[in-house]
């Protein structure tokens, strides 16, 4: 199976498509001619870009400022996924490491374990960060800088914020017509 490696991307960005509430997640990255989109779940998305903003201060206490660790502005990246989108494959385990020679945040995602993909392969640990991906699974590995990595970060939380708008009561998201909340006994008012 491939590595889709980045390094660094001319893009990396964390995108949706389709309405709140029924949002498909994609990480896209984009480089030399070729772009990589493979889809997630929305909270290995909000997980990602709090582990990166945790990397980043982490790596700031410990070895002091970074060059490029900052966001300037033409790192932001508002704009939508490259079209057309091409699911290259989902994503099960996520890793995130720090690169101190380099001064650089890699992010893997592997594909998601097909079941009944190579039973001899069953219950094995998952090696994340080798140089060829598992036998059974894609693998897109993006090499970002300080600064691009919270720029993606801070785009990933947008993202994620942009869904269905939570219930005051419950917390669970409101469906455009409401929801039955669990805290009103599932009581709904009509409206007339």
């Amino acid at each position: 199976m491939p590595v889709f490696q980045y390094d660094p991307p001319e893009r990396f960005v964390a995108g949706t498509v389709g309405q709140p509430g029924e949002r498909t997640f994609f990480l896209q990255a984009a480089g030399g001619g070729r772009i990589t989109s493979v889809v997630l779940e929305k909270a290995q998305v909000a997980a990602l870009a709090e582990r990166i903003e945790e990397l980043l201060d982490e790596v700031r206490q410990r070895f002091g400022e970074q060059a490029g660790d900052v966001v300037t502005p033409d790192a932001v990246d508002d704009a939508p996924l490259e079209q057309p989108i091409e699911e290259d494959f989902r994503v099960g385990t996520l890793a995130l490491a720090w690169d101190a020679e380099a001064a650089r945040v890699i992010i893997e995602a592997q594909q998601v374990e097909e079941p009944g993909a190579d039973e001899e392969l069953a219950g094995e640990e998952i090696e994340v960060f080798a140089e060829e991906a598992p036998p059974t699974r894609d693998v897109l590995r993006v090499h970002l800088t300080p600064g691009a990595a919270r720029a993606f970060a801070d785009r990933a939380m947008r993202v994620v914020a942009a869904g269905r708008p939570n219930c005051p009561l419950c917390g669970q998201p409101l469906d455009p017509g409401g929801h039955v909340c669990p805290r009103q006994n599932g009581y709904k008012p009509h409206v007339f």
